[in-house]
């Protein structure tokens, strides 16, 4: 079994966290509805300025898992978003 992870960090431009999650909460959602994976923004909470959104996978093969990983990474960055995707980074692990 591989768990796979991708952390999509963004820069948002909102100065409240009001602001903030009118951004982030429909791009979750979105990936949510998109993808069959786990959904979540695990950092900078407090900060309206940035968000990392993390996205969890489980398969049976490494290349799928990898795949899945991409897609969602390609799609928040092909979104007309008024969030900029500054960095991806993706993990595999074997269980």
């Amino acid at each position: 079994m591989v768990l796979g992870v991708v952390r999509l960090s963004l820069r948002l431009p909102s100065r409240s966290l009001k602001e903030k999650r009118a951004i982030v909460r429909p791009i979750v959602e979105r990936l949510r509805n998109r993808f069959n994976a786990a959904i979540a923004e695990i950092e900078s909470l407090e900060n309206p300025a940035g968000a990392v959104i993390a996205a969890a996978v489980i398969s049976n093969d490494h290349r799928h898992a990898n795949e899945q990983l991409s897609a969602i990474a390609d799609t928040v960055a092909a979104w007309r978003l008024d969030a900029e995707l500054l960095g991806v980074e993706t993990e595999l692990l074997d269980l």
